[in-house]
């Protein structure tokens, strides 16, 4: 294995729910890398920024519109990519949402609004990409972003880590049964990034301070820390790995 293994040149990246946070680090990433990547976000819009940074890597950047709650839209959007792209090669199962509640407080459209959207639609844009994948004869390359709620219980965080649970199920099963057509599929479990999406619990000192005490190195991730492992699961140098969760966590999950 070279560096060269890691080269993305000529692939073609779909990244969902890529308008900030991890989504934009990882796009970005695989631009860095060599690929050319299309980005999905509910509103075209707020995807300029990502787009400005995948340009600024000299790679090709496609802003989509997509809710992937739309099952339907699924489909439509992968073709749209590929279109655009020329094909498609690997997928990144970004897009997600939080809302922390009491489990005594959670109603039915809080449950579906986050389990259609991490899970649900995380299978639908995972099936598209994956007909296009084998009707092309080319395989490709899947990871989905799993969480620490996929191996850990979570108080006020039901809804999200019953998702990101099944995520994980999801993506082995899906190893197992696509494997024969050339498609890897596999995830990352992020543990204590401050986004958009988890700012609510960095308003808190105290939380801070306990949460830094359970992570080995002693610092919350950073947008940086995250592309490495998509570009290796996304990549060559990864050929055999298929079906498996690399956690990106600070050694928080070998440590409890």
């Amino acid at each position: 294995m070279t560096l060269a293994s890691f080269d993305l040149s000529g692939r073609r990246a779909l990244v969902t729910g890529a308008s900030r946070g991890l989504g934009r680090a990882i796009a970005t990433a695989l631009a860095g890398a060599g690929a050319d990547v299309a980005v999905t976000a509910r509103s075209a819009e707020s995807l300029e920024e990502t787009v400005a940074a995948v340009a600024a890597t000299g790679r090709r950047a496609i802003a989509l519109r997509q809710d992937v709650r739309d099952a339907a839209g699924a489909t439509a959007v992968v073709a749209e990519a590929g279109e655009a792209l020329g094909g498609l090669d690997i997928l990144v199962n970004n897009a997600g949402i939080e809302q922390v509640r009491a489990s005594l407080d959670v109603d039915e459209a809080l449950w579906d609004r986050i389990v259609d959207t991490n899970l649900k639609g995380a299978f639908f844009v995972a099936q598209a990409a994956a007909r296009a994948m084998a009707k092309a004869g080319r395989g490709g390359a899947m990871v989905n972003l799993c969480s620490l709620t996929s191996y850990v219980g979570i108080p006020t965080a039901v809804p999200y880590g019953a998702s990101k649970t099944g995520l994980l199920g999801m993506t082995r099963a899906l190893s197992a049964e696509w494997a024969p057509l050339g498609i890897r599929v596999n995830a990352i479990a992020p543990g204590y990034f401050r986004t958009a999406m988890t700012e609510v619990f960095y308003e808190n000192d105290d939380w801070q301070a306990a949460m830094l005490g359970k992570i080995p190195q002693r610092r919350f991730g950073e947008a940086g820390d995250i592309g490495g492992a998509v570009v290796f699961l996304a990549s060559d140098a990864a050929a055999y790995v298929t079906g498996h969760c690399i956690p990106v966590d600070g050694g928080y999950l070998a440590s409890i």
